[in-house]
């Protein structure tokens, strides 16, 4: 499961909404209770300017998992930014980075559940 969230990732970063929102769709399919695809999802959502969607997604994904820190910061994100355009994608020099802190943080949630 967790190749597949990097695969989707990594598909956000690039910018290929569509592989990613499949990918991410498919993790939350098999396992429902998968917070972390709720919140691909919710990113992806965000991306294509459908906030509503986004903001309902991203407290889905609080729902599953109280904790859950990325959809704690698009809320936030989403509130501050009010009906605007979505931000944009981030400059390729820092997408490194954010791959990185998703790895990491992948594998400390798999191991709290193991």
């Amino acid at each position: 499961m967790i190749e597949r969230l990097l695969a989707a990732e990594s598909a956000l970063e690039a910018g290929d909404l569509d592989a990613a929102e499949r990918i991410y769709d498919q993790v939350a399919a098999a396992d429902p209770h998968n917070a972390i695809a709720v919140v691909g999802l919710a990113r992806v959502a965000h991306r294509r300017g459908r906030d509503d969607d986004a903001r309902e997604l991203a407290e889905r994904a609080l729902s599953i998992d109280p904790d859950e820190a990325a959809a704690t910061r698009l809320l936030a994100e989403l509130t501050a930014e009010g009906p605007e355009e979505p931000a944009p994608l981030p400059a390729p020099a820092a997408r490194p980075s954010t791959l990185n802190r998703l790895t990491a943080w992948l594998r400390s949630l798999l191991r709290r559940r193991a």
